[in-house]
């Protein structure tokens, strides 16, 4: 599940956010095979093949912080992701949610001034994007026999983006990761959570449009469902065009990958979460090896997985 978040990220680095189809097959004549370097002008220009896009490195930190402390605790987690992926820190792409969250942080701080920092970190941005959906696996590997999962999911979410429409759908992400890892094939999770999110009290009525849409376009090629769906940030475009993926290939981790790279637009942060949840299904022994090799961090999470008490390598 974690190796699959963190591949998904990584093959799609040189092409992404292209969402132009026809520039996207110009721009790689031979196909996309995944671990592309970024040309120059690109938003990853100066990574190289194999390094995690700001999606990832931000999904490292949460790992780290969940090895160091021994579980999830969004004050060490807060901080640490400033530390490492605030403006000025951090050398990559910054996103909307790292830029408002910085500057929630920072109005914040000023607003108790000559008073004890005592941030709780759940002021992230007003932000309904990719951020936590590309990070969120680690920590299922820790809480996901935990009762309260849910309030931790929602904890995890509120750090980065402190948006309601992003906790119900980072809530339905780790319900369907602990469906997937209690063994259950993908569209049985699939619709057993379908039913489950159409009574949720805000969000339902959309939540069930979106399964709907997923349904309905899984028989369309990857790259006619992402532009139907929707390729772009925000979940309500991503989260069902990820879905479609998982449900046209979810026992093939490469074919499902390169699938998402081929919708083009975001395609890193969808690729995360289908590495996520087809990772899970296939196991350790499913992942490409050869892709797992080229992953620059792979010694760097391997570390961070080896110190959760509840380690499982598949």
């Amino acid at each position: 599940m974690v190796w699959g978040q963190f591949l998904g990220d990584a093959a799609a680095l040189g092409s992404h956010w292209i969402y132009n189809l026809t520039e996207l097959k110009e721009k790689f004549p031979a196909g996309l095979e995944g671990f592309e370097t970024p040309s120059q002008g690109h938003y990853h220009w100066g990574k190289a093949a194999g390094d995690l896009t700001h999606y990832g490195d931000a999904a490292l930190v949460l790992l780290e912080s969940l090895a160091e402390t021994g579980g999830f605790d969004p004050v060490a987690y807060g901080s640490r992701f400033l530390e490492k992926m605030a403006p000025g820190n951090y050398s990559g792409y910054l996103d909307s949610a790292t830029r408002g969250t910085y500057e929630n942080f920072l109005n914040f701080r000023d607003s108790h001034s000559g008073t004890p920092n005592d941030n709780p970190y759940q002021n992230g941005a007003d932000d309904d994007q990719l951020a936590t959906a590309s990070s969120l696996a680690p920590l299922l590997v820790w809480h996901q026999d935990d009762p309260d999962i849910a309030r931790k999911v929602e904890a995890l979410t509120r750090v980065r983006q402190n948006n309601d429409r992003a906790v119900a759908y980072m809530q339905l992400h780790a319900r369907l990761l602990g469906e997937l890892l209690a063994g259950r094939d993908f569209h049985t999770a699939f619709h057993r959570l379908e039913e489950e999110a159409a009574r949720h009290p805000q969000f339902g009525a959309e939540f069930s449009r979106k399964f709907s849409a997923a349904v309905e376009n899984k028989h369309k090629s990857f790259e006619d469902a992402a532009l139907v769906l929707g390729q772009s940030c925000p979940l309500i475009s991503s989260f069902p065009s990820a879905l479609v993926a998982a449900l046209k290939e979810s026992e093939n981790f490469e074919t499902a990958i390169l699938g998402v790279l081929r919708g083009g637009g975001d395609n890193a942060g969808r690729a995360a979460l289908v590495g996520a949840w087809v990772g899970a299904i296939v196991g350790e022994s499913g992942l490409p090896k050869t892709w797992v090799a080229k992953l620059n961090a792979r010694e760097k999470i391997a570390s961070a997985l080896e110190a959760a008490p509840s380690f499982r390598k598949s």
